[in-house]
């Protein structure tokens, strides 16, 4: 079975419903047996329903210290580096989308290479490589990409098109640690309404992708939808449900969620379901009490405020200094191949000096490549 078919056997509504039945008695409970280290999906339902806004204090204190037993007081730090903005998907809230009439552009080996030094001297090890989804940029050219930066940096992630289980197999054997693998919306007619053209109009395939993910062996397999397409409750709902899938068939792999709102861009919409503050950290502090283990992140999508104090609720990665447009780091900011506004632009030595005045520390590496050698690795 996959996860396809549970997907099938929640409807939306009976979800939705689900969530706003809880009352103030389930949140308790939940909060009760979250404080053991136990949280099940009816307490995750509960921890993320209208009845729990009173309790969020409790929550993120409770998160906070989950958190810190876990990982310490320790924040990993990344960049995103975008690679191409080629795209032959209609997605209407993306600035990379095919139907803005926006100059394309493919990084050479050569350019890779200069935003490879780039990056290296603003002190990151940790590359998340994105490109649009074009077959013009695909496994080989994922595969150079791998190869040029896999002598400089501890660890590679992609957020790319889906691919096959095969091709993120040949990819690992290239370097890759990580897979990032967006929903985007678990509600099946927002998802074809807002990709109505191209590959990744094709819910299912795209939605089967992170098992795809597991099977090939990669070690960590990161979720998340994008919040203001609908509901954020039921989007939270399907992201647990598809991440306890995940951990179950794929024990051997880490996971990661994500956070993301819908920010400005070419071709700009509005959200159709707004996501408060206050409600993206009770997101954030349920998902926390949900799973102490996952790594939690949070991009530079957010304003700078409002990321200086979720960081110490339950967050374990965020990106600083990000460039949303191929060549960014070595060229500078390009409004016109941008993916979308970023809203936190202090430069990565700013958001490591906040982290310290929090008493975090920044970590720029915390991966290395010889532990992807098989004698690195249970049997």
């Amino acid at each position: 079975m996959s996860f396809a078919a549970v997907h099938a056997a929640h409807p939306w509504a009976e979800v939705l419903a689900g969530v706003h039945a809880k009352s103030d008695a389930d949140v308790r409970r939940a909060l009760a047996r979250a404080a053991q280290g136990v949280c099940d999906l009816a307490d995750f339902q509960a921890l993320i329903s209208p009845a729990a806004a009173p309790h969020l204090e409790e929550m993120a204190r409770l998160s906070q210290e989950r958190t810190v037993r876990r990982f310490g007081r320790t924040m990993q730090l990344f960049a995103p580096a975008y690679l191409s903005n080629e795209c032959q998907n209609i997605c209407t809230y993306c600035g990379f989308s095919a139907g803005n009439k926006v100059a394309r552009r493919t990084l050479s080996p050569g350019e890779i290479l200069v935003e490879a030094g780039a990056l290296k001297k603003l002190g990151f090890d940790h590359l998340l490589l994105l490109t649009g989804e074009s077959t013009k940029v695909a496994l080989p050219f994922f595969v150079s990409a791998l190869d040029l930066l896999r002598p400089h940096f501890a660890s590679l992630s992609i957020e790319v098109q889906p691919l096959e289980t095969e091709e993120y197999a040949e990819l690992r054997r290239h370097g890759l640690n990580a897979v990032l693998v967006y929903q985007e919306t678990y509600h099946r007619e927002t998802y074809n309404l807002h990709h109505p053209k191209g590959r990744k109009s094709d819910f299912l395939y795209r939605l089967d992708a992170p098992d795809r993910v597991g099977e090939a062996g990669v070690h960590k397999i990161g979720l998340g939808a994008l919040f203001g397409l609908e509901d954020w409750r039921a989007e939270c709902f399907f992201t647990a449900l598809h991440l306890q899938w995940l951990e179950r068939k794929h024990w051997r792999s880490r996971f990661s969620v994500s956070f993301p709102r819908i920010r400005p861009h070419e071709g700009d919409i509005e959200p159709k379901v707004e996501m408060t503050d206050r409600d993206l950290v009770q997101a954030i502090c349920a998902f926390r009490l949900f799973n102490g283990e996952l790594e939690l992140t949070l991009s530079t999508r957010e304003r700078p405020a409002f990321r200086d104090q979720v960081c110490k609720l339950g967050i374990t990665a965020m990106s600083a200094g990000s460039h949303t447009n191929p060549g960014g780091y070595s060229e500078g900011r390009e409004a016109s191949l941008e993916q979308f506004v970023i809203d936190d632009s202090r430069s990565p030595t700013e958001i490591a000096a906040m982290l310290r005045s929090a008493g975090f520390e920044p970590v720029w590496k915390d991966w290395d490549p010889s532990y992807d050698r098989p004698e690195a690795q249970l049997t």
